[in-house]
């Protein structure tokens, strides 16, 4: 028999069915408010010049369930974050209460206008929901008011310079030539040599190269000015024997075989085993078969071992903070950037950690006994990590014969002065050159043609990366052979001496 529900009394309301959240709209409200937090730290430590770590670090720590969903949260509110100010001033719709919530605010109305378009529940979505159209409306006014047709086009009005980075891509010469390379790349996009690596091409912001038939057969490798200048600082010759100390994803290893035309021996050394699929790849595309891989630790590696005894040149880009690489990070998107602010205790402590690791790679890659040439090099904004490292290494250095060289003399942005000899290290900017690296050249004084000083800190200059201005001066003045005295161990020795017409840059 069939059964009938009894209807409720006569003018009983009925209560309102609340539907279960379903699993994607709870995930969806916990990630927007574990990415209020987050947004909320690191505006508030931009605000006080005190970061309290990189968002990255902020994300991963151990509170945060939802990483992946909270990461794209941050990272898109972030690059939103100007046109998302600008529209909830124009709509003018907040209270006092949700000011006092702006960061979940900023978080949701990102959501709203750009996001995925789900369901919202939560008391701050659903405010903002129920205000969806005024929302849209200061949005549509905002347009009209940048004079842009689109919403992509405004978020490019918005973005800051560091977001338009050019396109750099290195030549492989050992599969083909840059002049090939640069008719190639250029019936398609604008195309020009770079004015300071030699194998190094420049293209337009954006352009997407992954997927091209010259990166796919390794003829050419995406790769950023300031990480190309590494190996070319290091300069390695033909037929020589070159470590590289932390080697991968590889770029610079095969950089360095391609220095070398081929000849020789490179040995790429790597700690990390995930990394070591990722650096045969790059070995393999690459088309090198010069380079070495070693999976192991370079710090155990003895510079007395015949396979190491004969290594003339090092490659030590060893693990670093990163904070020189600002695109990735995103930290350029922040009110009030400024690379290098201080950090909190507990990045201090890891800055203090990764110095540590720094100094004793350095001083073991200073120890091999027939290198000529080391080149430390880190994509780090920290002093802590790069002249801090070189200035405490420099004593040892010397005593090994070493003294610090100029890679790429023509470059005018040079290391903090806190150090004598400073003017001779290497710095690229993240504001003015997309990419913050490092880069200190050692070379062997009784290894070297010119000799400029034997003071501690002080410069010598490498002929090889003089101007060819310099170089002709030098080379007209060795014909003349002008000499000096020179005081070495307690005797006189004539040496020739090639003096510069103006002080070292």
């Amino acid at each position: 028999m069939a059964r009938f529900k009894a209807k409720p009394p006569s003018g009983a309301a009925e209560k309102p069915k609340n539907p279960k959240p379903t699993a994607a709209e709870r995930s969806a409200y916990f990630a927007r408010r574990e990415a209020a937090k987050v947004l909320r730290s690191v505006l508030q430590g931009d605000a006080r010049r005190r970061a309290v770590g990189s968002i990255k670090s902020l994300v991963y720590s151990p509170s945060i369930k939802n990483k992946k969903a909270t990461f794209a949260l941050v990272c898109q509110t972030l690059k939103h974050l100007p046109i998302v100010k600008d529209v909830l001033e124009t709509a003018n719709i907040l209270n006092s209460r949700w000011k006092r919530q702006e960061e979940l605010v900023f978080i949701i109305t990102y959501d709203i206008l750009f996001g995925q378009e789900i369901s919202f529940i939560g008391d701050a979505e659903k405010f903002l929901v129920q205000r969806k159209s005024s929302l849209r409306s200061a949005l549509a006014r905002l347009m009209v008011r940048k004079k842009v047709k689109s919403i992509e086009d405004l978020v490019d009005f918005y973005q800051t310079p560091d977001v338009s980075k050019p396109r750099y891509i290195r030549v492989n010469t050992l599969k083909l030539d840059v002049d090939s390379a640069l008719n190639e790349l250029g019936k398609q996009y604008m195309v020009q040599k770079d004015d300071l690596v030699p194998d190094l091409l420049k293209l337009p912001p954006k352009c997407d190269l992954h997927d091209h038939p010259l990166v796919m057969n390794g003829s050419i490798f995406m790769q950023g000015k300031a990480s190309s200048m590494v190996a070319a600082a290091l300069a390695p010759k033909p037929g020589w024997e070159v470590l590289d100390a932390c080697a991968a994803p590889g770029n610079k290893t095969v950089h360095l075989a391609a220095l070398m035309r081929g000849k020789g021996k490179v040995i790429a050394c790597e700690l990390n085993k995930e990394r070591i699929k990722r650096l045969q790849d790059t070995v393999r595309l690459s088309g090198a078969d010069n380079i070495e891989v070693l999976h192991g630790d370079f710090l155990s590696l003895d510079p007395k071992d015949p396979p190491y005894s004969k290594v003339r040149a090092i490659l030590l880009d060893p693990s670093c903070s990163g904070s020189g690489t600002v695109a990735e990070r995103l930290d350029h998107l922040l009110p009030s950037y400024a690379a290098g602010q201080a950090a909190n205790i507990d990045e201090a402590e890891r800055l203090n950690k990764l110095a540590s690791f720094q100094k004793k790679a350095l001083a073991h890659a200073l120890s091999f006994p027939q290198v000529e040439r080391v080149v430390y090099s880190t994509c780090s904004v920290h002093q802590i990590e790069n002249e801090d490292v070189v200035k405490s290494i420099l004593p040892l250095a010397e005593s090994h014969g070493f003294q610090l060289a100029t890679p790429f003399p023509q470059w005018q942005r040079r290391g903090l002065p806190v150090l004598e000899g400073s003017e001779h290290l290497l710095r690229t900017d993240p504001v003015e050159d997309k990419e913050g690296f490092f880069i200190a050249l050692f070379i062997r004084k009784d290894r070297t043609m010119v000799h400029q000083s034997s003071k501690p800190g002080r410069a010598i200059r490498d002929s090889s990366h003089l101007s060819s201005v310099e170089t002709k001066r030098c080379l007209h003045r060795r014909k003349a052979r002008i000499t000096i005295p020179i005081l070495f161990s307690g005797t006189f020795k004539r040496q020739l001496y090639c003096k510069p017409k103006s002080r070292l840059n």
